[in-house]
C-alpha cells in the first residue's frame, strides 16, 4: 500500500523503499514508513500477517520526535521498542526528523525470531538509511548543479540575443532598453539603468539612455556614480558592489539603497589589464550600469559582476559601432556629396542642381507615399538617385557642357550618354544596384521618346520617374546658358501640359496638389528650415545607412 504525504520523498526514494520492502518480506518480515505527522507513506505486507497500524505509527512517530533515540541497537541509530520492532529515522538531519522506518518482526517465530536475524535485518535497514541519504546528498548536488546550468543557460541566451541584435538600424535606445529588461528578466533587482556620456551646454556629464524598475539617477547621482567607480577601478577592482550584509557600507548611501552593482561600459581605447592603464579609464568610458536592490538574494556577488560586465561590453560594442557606422556614412555621403558637386562646378549655372533635385525627388516620394505604398527606405534611394542622376557628366567634355549656343547632333549626342554613362559607374558598386534605374531612367518619357532606351510608360521604374520631374523641375527654373530661369508658375504649367507625354500622371498630379511655393521657399532659403528634422543635413547620413546596412 502505497500513499501520498505533504512531506515528500523524491520518487527515488520511493522506489527504493518499495524494492526493500518486498526484499525483506521474504523472511516473514512487514516493512513500513511513517511520516512525523503520523502518515503511513508506504505498508509493505508479505511476511504472512496483518501489521496493527496504529501501533505502526506511534512506534514511528516516536522515533521521529526522538530522533532515533529510544533503544539504541549495537551502538548505532536503529532502536528498537520492543525485540519485535525495529526503526530508525530516514532523514539526513536528526534535529528535524520527517520519516521514519520500521521493520514488523511479530510474525517471525520459533528459529526465526532469534538475535541474529534480527541483527541481520537490522543491518540491512541501517544500510537502507545509508543509501536514502546518499540518494538524497547526489539529489540535492545535481537541483544545484541544474539551477545553475540553468543560470547559465539564460545568460547565454541574454549575450545571444544582444550580438543578434547588434544591427546597425537598431537605435541605441532601443538596444540598451532591451538590455536592460532582458537583464532583469535574470536578475531580480529592484531597479536598472545605463547612461552614457553626452556633451550637455558644452560640458561632458552622463544621462540616462535606458532604464527600468524603481531607479532615479539624475545629474548629481550620476557624477557620484562615475566618480565612485573611478576609485574601484584604480584599486584594480572590475566594478563597485557595496552593501551592509557582511559590513557598513564603504560609501554614502540613500536610504532606498539596500545594495549596488555598477560597471563600466568601455570604448576600445581602454588597453591592458594593469591598474595604471584603468587609472585613465576616464577616456575610456562611454557610459555606465548601474543596479541597485537585489531581490531573491542578500547582495550583488562575483557572478553578478561577471554577468553585469559582460552585458555591459556587449552594450559598449554595439554603441562603439554606432558611431563607427555613423562616421563611415559621414564618410560616404560627404564623398558623394563631394563628387556631385565636382560635377555641377563643371558648369556653373548647374551649381548646387543635384543636391537640389536629391530634395524635390524626396519631397515628391513623401508625398506619394501618402497616396500608394511606399517603404521609407525606398524614399531614401530615391534622394540618393537624386543626388547623383547626373554623375555620368563626369565622362563629358566640359566644353561641351559650358557651350553658350546651339549644340551639334554629334554633341547633343554625347550629352545624352551622360544617364548610360552615370550607370555604368555604379554598376561596378554592388550597394548601388537600386539606385542604378533612377540614374539611367530619369530622362525617360511616358510617350517613349526619351533617352537612352526609348522605354514607354510602366516600363520606367518609378525611381526613374521621380527623378526625372525633379530634375525637370529644377532645370525650368534655374537659369540656363541658352534661356533664362523660368518661374514657379511657368515650371508648374509646362509640367501640367507635360502629364502623359513627358510625365507619368499620377506622379506629376501628386507634385502639383503639393505645397510647391513651400518647397521653393526651402530650396530658396539653403534647406535651412528643419523639416520635421533637427538638422536636415543630416539626411544624406540617414539615407545611405539603407545602402551599406
Amino acid at each position: 500500500m502505497l500513499t501520498t504525504t505533504e512531506k515528500s520523498l523524491s520518487p527515488t526514494q520511493l522506489e527504493q523503499l518499495e524494492k526493500f520492502g518486498q526484499r525483506v518480506n521474504r523472511f516473514g518480515v512487514n516493512f513500513a514508513v511513517c511520516s512525523s505527522d503520523g502518515k503511513l507513506v508506504l505498508l509493505c505486507e508479505g511476511g504472512g500477517f496483518k501489521s496493527d497500524e496504529k501501533m505502526i505509527v506511534e512506534n514511528c512517530i516516536s522515533a521521529v520526535k526522538t530522533g532515533g533515540d529510544c533503544k539504541k541497537h549495537e551502538g548505532n541509530r536503529l532502536s528498537t521498542t520492543n525485540s519485535q520492532i525495529l526503526v530508525t529515522v530516514l532523514n539526513s538531519d536528526p534535529d528535524e526528523p520527517e520519516f521514519a522506518a520500521l521493520l514488523d518482526l511479530s510474525g517471525l517465530s520459533g528459529a526465526n525470531s532469534n538475535g541474529l536475524q534480527s541483527e541481520y535485518l537490522g543491518q540491512m535497514l541501517e544500510l537502507l538509511v545509508e543509501e536514502l541519504e546518499s540518494t538524497a546528498k547526489a539529489e540535492k548536488e545535481i537541483e544545484i548543479v541544474s539551477a545553475e546550468l540553468a543560470q547559465v543557460y539564460e545568460e547565454l541566451v541574454l549575450l545571444h540575443k544582444l550580438s543578434t541584435n547588434m544591427k546597425v538600424n537598431t537605435s541605441d535606445a532601443n538596444f540598451l532598453q532591451m538590455a536592460c529588461d532582458s537583464l532583469t528578466g535574470i536578475v531580480s533587482v529592484e531597479g536598472i539603468a545605463i547612461l552614457l556620456e553626452k556633451t550637455v551646454e558644452d560640458k561632458k556629464q552622463f544621462v540616462l539612455a535606458a532604464g527600468s524598475g524603481l531607479i532615479d539617477v539624475d545629474y548629481y547621482m550620476a557624477d557620484i556614480l562615475n566618480s565612485r567607480l573611478d576609485e574601484e577601478l584604480k584599486r584594480g577592482k572590475e566594478a563597485l558592489l557595496d552593501s551592509e550584509v557582511d559590513s557598513p557600507f564603504r560609501y554614502n548611501w540613500a536610504e532606498n539603497i539596500k545594495n549596488i552593482i555598477v560597471v563600466p561600459l568601455f570604448c576600445k581605447e581602454k588597453t591592458g589589464t594593469d591598474t595604471e592603464g584603468t587609472a585613465q579609464n576616464n577616456r575610456g568610458i562611454i557610459g555606465i550600469m548601474v543596479a541597485i536592490n537585489r531581490i531573491d538574494k542578500p547582495d550583488f556577488d562575483s557572478t553578478d559582476v561577471k554577468l553585469f560586465n559582460s552585458v555591459a561590453n556587449g552594450c559598449a560594442v554595439f554603441i562603439e559601432n554606432g558611431r563607427l557606422f555613423k562616421d563611415l556614412k559621414e564618410l560616404f555621403i560627404g564623398s558623394l556629396k563631394a563628387l556631385t558637386n565636382s560635377i555641377d562646378a563643371k558648369d556653373q549655372y548647374t551649381h548646387g542642381h543635384s543636391e537640389r533635385v536629391a530634395f524635390i525627388s524626396r519631397w515628391i516620394a513623401e508625398r506619394l507615399a501618402e497616396k500608394t505604398p511606399l517603404e521609407e527606405e525606398q524614399i531614401h534611394k530615391i534622394y540618393l538617385a537624386g543626388l547623383l542622376h547626373d554623375i555620368g557628366k563626369v565622362g563629358i567634355d566640359e566644353a561641351v557642357l559650358r557651350k553658350k549656343g546651339r549644340l551639334t547632333e554629334e554633341e547633343f549626342s554625347r550629352i545624352r550618354a551622360h544617364s548610360a554613362i552615370g550607370a555604368g559607374i555604379l554598376s561596378a558598386i554592388k550597394q548601388m544596384q537600386e539606385i542604378v534605374p533612377g540614374v539611367l531612367g530619369h530622362h525617360e518619357r511616358i510617350d517613349g521618346k526619351g533617352y537612352p532606351n526609348g522605354l514607354v510608360d510602366k516600363q520606367i521604374p518609378l525611381i526613374g520617374k521621380i527623378v526625372g520631374l525633379a530634375d525637370s523641375f529644377d532645370a525650368m527654373t534655374s537659369k540656363r546658358t541658352y534661356r533664362d530661369a523660368m518661374t514657379v508658375e511657368q515650371a508648374l504649367a509646362e509640367i501640367e501640359k507635360g502629364l502623359g507625354t513627358q510625365f507619368d500622371e499620377q506622379i506629376g498630379r501628386v507634385f502639383l496638389e503639393s505645397d510647391v511655393y513651400r518647397l521653393w521657399d526651402i530650396i530658396q532659403d539653403g534647406f535651412s528650415e528643419t523639416y520635421g528634422m533637427s538638422n536636415f543635413s543630416e539626411y544624406g547620413t540617414i539615407a545611405v545607412g539603407t545602402l551599406i546596412k
